[in-house]
């Protein structure tokens, strides 16, 4: 046994380390590694104790012996959810898929619906309704959040089975090196970290569930304990030889054995496994279930004896927990065998042993051309049989799309460098229209199509127009541009030569970059496809200097009480014309008609025809009574439609006050440009831009009415 002991001597190098520091810089800072440091929960995750204890502790969380199934179903549903309705169907938002581990670093935006699949697979198979004896199979393009997804769940055990609710364990033999029942020196553990429950004989096993069942409330309806199967060939032998030395007592044989807690990990192999191909020449199936260990050959006699034997294949080392294949349809036709078993019948077939249990979640990921080709090949159709496909297709939400770009390059990741408005916006939304199919309805564009996904109202079409148009496209989202493609492409615009000099990039140098790209993009070879790209590049440049242009408007006319007087001349006109009354004019005291030519020039902002301006002044009016009768005074900012057109009479009014015409030249009078220069800073303040952006936007609008295209959107 290796003893730690502390270094007596004073004159360590350390020592000396911790004199230069001077005072007591050294100390302080142990402290703040201490403090840092959760001593009892160390303790409570590294607790030992009898067969007895752990029956009690049983008897208090029967919980304990949940099997994979039911744990990972209770792990994302113990970070609780929200409902929501979207195109008029129920949706469950899982809090679990926001990435609470990490501080949201694998958020998952916009797969509600393909998630909600995945939580409804894992609940059938928690109440052991046949889907536990089926591999999971994410399926979808590259890029699309398979592996994110599938990493979330294994993040999420390992928290989980930190936490009391979560708390799961298995046990040690204690023997000397060759198993002899009477010493106790050496602790040998469950090389598959299985249920201590298993060691009890299978006649009583079935009374003990049976009185857990009575006292456990599943706390998410994950179904009732099930402790099936039979102990691992190791702990098996070992089990038979102590039953054998004393004469079948059981009490005497759990004197053997050290019950433990047991925390899932990744990295120390425990719980949870992951397998990834390699090249077909190197693979070995032993590297699922195990191989000889050699050395040992010597020492017990025989390649059959399990104490022999290394129980450390991916697939042994996963049980109780989770097992991830990466790429699994590129596995060699041995592996996919092994799969076969270990889905439907929970076992698996080590060398030269019986065939062993495992309980386990098995989640495949896998991209459409390895799909299709396993949809072809005959030889497969057991595997195909055995699995369940989750389609986890790309975002055709925009604001969603938008918040994968914002987490990976918002103000906390990205900083020196100005990100201007509409930057990350754009590079979003051509990645969405590029996954879109192209609408079936006459007079709908595809950019209006993605609008209306996105929850913008567009005249003419309702929530039950949106539901039509999913329907119609039921492979959407299932091609298109990856989001890693557009990451690389923001990147390289945040890196290049003029972001270095300006410390701002714009939606302008991203749209070039994404375009330059498409040249050499690895998985784009259709020439149609890249010219489809392209265009809808322009589809996306258009509708950014749509953007820009009101903004510019915007800023333009957000003189507060001018918007203000023009709102309240327009309402005492509309309350004259609809009650059939006169207007006093303050100025001279007479009564006036309505004016009529405010009216119409306001109205006209927003295309209201004039056969509906009565509808609409009367659509005012009741809006005004129906704020009056709550207690809420009206605004001129009130009414979003009105705002709007009132906005834009003020810019019309005030554009050639300002003459942004004259940006474009090289003289400016001091005049024009302090109007400007207010412009600017209503960007600044109102809009989100710097400097250099707010100036980079005024210019282009400039050169947009330059060239006399002016026309408001």
């Amino acid at each position: 046994m290796v003893e730690y002991t502390p270094s007596r001597s004073g004159s360590s190098p350390h020592a000396r380390s911790s004199d230069r520091m001077g005072g007591d810089e050294g100390a302080e800072l142990v402290s703040m590694i201490e403090s840092r440091l959760d001593r009892r929960a160390f303790q409570e995750h590294h607790w030992t104790g009898s067969m007895r204890e752990y029956l009690d502790i049983l008897v208090q969380r029967p919980g304990a012996v949940r099997n994979a199934y039911q744990r990972l179903y209770d792990t994302i549903l113990s970070h609780g959810c929200e409902k929501y309705k979207l195109f008029k169907r129920e949706c469950v938002r899982y809090n679990f898929f926001s990435d609470p581990f990490d501080r949201g670093a694998d958020a998952i935006f916009g797969l509600d619906f393909a998630l909600m699949s995945l939580v409804d697979f894992l609940r059938s198979a928690a109440e052991g309704y046949g889907t536990d004896k089926r591999i999971l199979l994410l399926h979808g393009p590259v890029g699309s959040s398979k592996s994110t997804i599938a990493r979330l769940l294994k993040k999420g055990l390992e928290a989980y089975s930190r936490t009391d609710e979560g708390a799961l364990y298995s046990f040690s033999w204690l023997l000397d090196e060759h198993c002899g029942p009477s010493a106790t020196s050496h602790e040998f553990p469950c090389p598959m970290h299985e249920e201590p429950l298993l060691l009890v004989p299978a006649e009583a096993r079935a009374d003990i569930l049976a009185r857990l069942n009575e006292r456990y409330t599943p706390a998410h309806g994950s179904g009732k304990l099930r402790v099936v199967g039979d102990l691992d060939p190791f702990c098996r032998k070992v089990y038979a030889d102590l039953m054998a030395h004393y004469a079948g007592d059981w009490r005497r044989v759990m004197e053997h054995v050290r019950v433990r807690r047991v925390v899932l990990s990744e990295k120390d192999r425990v719980g949870i496994g992951t397998f990834q191909p390699k090249d077909e020449k190197n693979q070995d199936s032993t590297e699922l279930t195990g191989d000889i260990n050699y050395r040992k050959i010597a020492q017990f006699g025989s390649d059959s004896d399990p104490r022999a034997f290394n129980f450390d294949g991916e697939l042994n080392i996963a049980n109780r927990g989770l097992c991830e294949f990466i790429e699994v349809l590129k596995l060699d036709v041995a592996f996919l065998y092994d799969l076969l078993g270990a889905s439907q019948e929970h076992l698996i077939k080590p060398k030269k042993f019986a065939q062993t249990h495992i309980d386990e979640v098995i989640v495949g990921h896998t991209n459409e051309p390895e799909y299709k080709r396993l949809q072809s090949n005959e030889m497969m159709e057991a595997f195909r049989d055995r699995t369940i496909k989750i389609d986890v297709p790309y975002n055709i939400r925009l604001d969603d799309e938008i918040k994968i770009y914002q987490k990976d390059f918002g103000p906390s990741r990205v900083r020196n460098i100005h990100i201007a408005p509409h930057t990350l916006e754009v590079a979003a939304m051509w990645a969405v229209l590029s996954r879109l199919e192209a609408p079936k309805k006459a007079g709908l564009t595809l950019l209006q199509k993605m609008k209306l996904y996105n929850g913008k109202a567009i005249p003419g079409f309702t929530e039950d127009s949106v539901k039509e148009l999913k329907e119609e496209a039921a492979h959407e989202g299932m091609e298109g541009i990856s989001p890693r493609y557009v990451q690389d492409k923001i990147s390289n615009a945040l890196v290049s030569r003029q972001t270095l000099d300006d410390r701002c990039i714009n939606p302008f140098m991203v749209l070039n970059e994404l375009e330059s790209g498409l040249t050499h993009h690895s998985l784009i070879n259709d020439e149609e496809t890249k010219k489809r790209y392209r265009e809808l590049l322009a589809v996306v440049k258009e509708e950014y200097e749509d953007i820009i242009k009101g903004e510019v408007q915007r800023a333009i006319s957000a003189d507060e009480d001018a918007i203000r007087r023009l709102c309240v001349n327009y309402i005492e006109s509309v309350r004259a014309c609809t009650q059939k009354e006169k207007v006093k004019n303050k100025y001279t005291g007479k009564d006036e008609e309505p004016d009529e030519r405010l009216m119409r020039s306001i109205e006209e902002k927003i295309d209201i025809p004039e056969s509906r301006k009565d509808d609409f002044r009367q659509e005012i009016m009741n809006y005004i009574g129906a704020l009056a009768l709550d207690g809420k005074k009206f605004e001129y900012n009130t009414n979003a439609r009105l705002y709007r057109a009132l906005e834009l009479k003020l810019f019309e009014d005030q554009r050639d006050t300002i003459k942004l015409k004259n940006l474009v030249s090289s003289v400016v009078d001091d005049e024009t440009q302090q109007k400007i220069d207010i412009v600017k800073q209503r960007l600044i303040k109102n809009f989100g831009y710097n400097e250099t952006s707010a100036a980079d936007v005024l210019n282009y609008v400039a050169s947009i009415f330059a060239r006399g295209d002016s026309k408001a959107k």
